[in-house]
């Protein structure tokens, strides 16, 4: 597929598997929630092509900016908006867009993950910021500076599933007495302090799952997903006319157990009320090749639905060999 990779260093997740599922067709109209790089959104505008279209959602203003360029350069027109997918419906209302297909990949991209000035890294040392929108009202580094070691303690625990939250917590608080902590690095080494001996035991690095934990807190990443989804739901039980297409096609990929079941439940609770089909009958998940590959993709996890009755020429339910075979569902 020529164009879809580009110049362009980010790779996407679940790509194949991504397009089989949710199978866009010539002259669709299909969403990109999180354009990133356009890795996803290049693919997806190969199969719609010139007759079709692609509408892009992000935060940042130069991954949507590069995105767009990505697809307007293989002839398929785009619509690009510079917004969360928080208010995804209310963007394509006010453009007369009905989706065909609706995709949301819920990582990041690696151009903001390699950039020390986003924060979002402990790799190379840069400002303790992880704001995913530039402008967002909140950094991390107001989060390590103004909450109580208990929040702090909630947060790592909730968002990163650290089982040494309370210890790094309180080192945060111990250490923000006398100075400020305002850079990746710092923070990195406080909680490789907190863990201790235990630091040379871990299988990954101690700070891990904390900036995970405070980058999520930044960007209230679980409040956006409840709220597209909320949105998804709202969509999927009004009349014909409203921004989602009467079979249309949505899939999701999720990074994190606490996003993955609330991906989980929304899509249970569609085919329970008979509003959609499962596409995919467990979470999709990499394979062994693609996860050696590209690391970003060991723990994405992809789930998928169609609108009501499935049409004629619809994808089916499949379950590739990258399944989760621990999930039930």
């Amino acid at each position: 597929m020529p164009g879809l990779m580009g110049n362009d260093a980010h790779v996407p997740v679940l790509l194949e598997e991504t397009l089989e599922a949710l199978s866009p067709r010539v002259g669709e109209t299909v969403v990109d929630c999180t354009a990133g790089r356009g890795g996803h959104a290049a693919a997806m505008a190969s199969r719609v092509g010139p007759t079709g279209r692609v509408v892009l959602l992000d935060v940042d203003p130069a991954n949507l900016a590069a995105a767009s360029a990505r697809v307007e350069a293989m002839g398929v027109p785009v619509v690009g908006i510079r917004d969360s997918f928080v208010r995804l419906g209310v963007r394509l209302r006010e453009r007369d867009i009905v989706a065909d297909v609706v995709l949301a990949d819920l990582g990041f991209s690696s151009n903001q993950m390699d950039d020390p000035e986003r924060g979002l890294s402990f790799r190379a040392d840069g400002p303790l910021d992880m704001r995913l929108d530039p402008n967002g009202p909140v950094t991390a580094a107001d989060l390590v500076r103004t909450l109580s070691e208990r929040e702090l303690a909630e947060i790592i625990f909730r968002y990163g599933e650290e089982p040494l939250s309370r210890p790094i917590a309180r080192k945060l608080a111990e250490t923000r007495k006398d100075q400020p902590i305002l850079t990746t690095a710092r923070l990195a080494e406080l909680v490789t302090e907190a863990y201790g001996s235990r630091a040379r035991s871990s299988r990954r690095h101690p700070a891990t799952r904390t900036f995970m934990a405070l980058r999520i807190a930044v960007n209230d990443e679980l409040g956006a997903l409840a709220a597209l989804l909320e949105d998804l739901a709202a969509a999927a039980t009004s009349s014909v006319g409203d921004w989602l297409g009467s079979s249309a096609r949505i899939g999701i990929i999720s990074f994190h157990s606490l996003e993955d079941r609330l991906v989980k439940r929304a899509f249970q609770a569609l085919v329970a009320r008979g509003q959609a089909t499962a596409v995919t009958r467990k979470p999709v998940i990499a394979s062994e090749a693609e996860a050696v590959a590209n690391a970003r993709a060991r723990s994405a996890k992809f789930r998928a639905v169609q609108l009501g009755s499935r049409q004629d020429g619809a994808p089916g339910s499949f379950s590739p060999v990258g399944t989760d075979p621990s999930d039930p569902r």
